[in-house]
């Protein structure tokens, strides 16, 4: 994916820039440039106030999540944590996992990840019937670049293809994270989190 290559090779994006002449301006009435979705996703994400580790294959998964229980001493801590897959996959933590919103933190998949706001979209297929506010004030979503969409709309739309049988319910966004400034008022009503994204490159 572009950004991610960008990010793995910077050289190329500073040999990229060079072939761009500085007099390139765009005209007045020419449509904006629009960014390819994970270059929009990862700015908007980004802005959000989210933390962002882009891993290529399962032990950068692995060797991320151990430096983020590191980084917060979150090892032999309650993790919140509904999937049993995910409980197997990060079984030699030694968390003790459970559905505690007083846990440390909440460790989850995710529906989608939406560009044009930089949020993640969730359904009951992760949180079940909680309330944000009623999980645990940190988050370590586990995602793949599969999952990057445009818009809520298309997330909408995947969800509804993904569960023929049955439409998960308790559908909802993301996008508040801890480092949102105070007092705005788009973010009132809202649960703010401090929020980790392991994303697996699987494209």
């Amino acid at each position: 994916m572009n950004l991610f290559k960008r990010f793995l090779n910077p050289k190329a994006k500073a040999d990229q820039d060079q072939d761009v002449p500085e007099n390139a301006d765009r005209g007045k009435y020419m449509p904006e440039v629009k960014l390819p979705t994970d270059e929009r996703f990862m700015l908007n994400f980004k802005n959000n106030g989210g933390k962002f580790l882009y891993c290529v294959e399962d032990s950068e998964i692995q060797e991320a999540f151990d430096n983020i229980l590191m980084e917060n001493d979150w090892y032999e801590t309650e993790c919140c944590c509904f999937d049993e897959k995910l409980k197997s996959k990060f079984e030699g933590f030694n968390l003790e996992f459970n559905k505690s919103a007083n846990a440390e933190f909440y460790l989850s998949t995710c529906e989608f990840l939406v560009a044009n706001d930089g949020s993640i979209l969730i359904s009951s297929n992760q949180i079940k019937e909680r309330k944000l506010h009623e999980l645990p004030a940190n988050f370590i979503i586990l995602a793949s670049t599969s999952q990057l969409i445009d818009t809520i709309g298309e997330g909408l739309r995947g969800i509804k293809f993904k569960n023929k049988q049955q439409i998960p319910s308790n559908i909802t966004t993301i996008k508040n994270f801890e480092t949102q400034k105070e007092g705005d008022f788009m973010t009132y009503g809202s649960s703010t989190k401090n929020l980790y994204l392991l994303l697996l490159e699987d494209l």
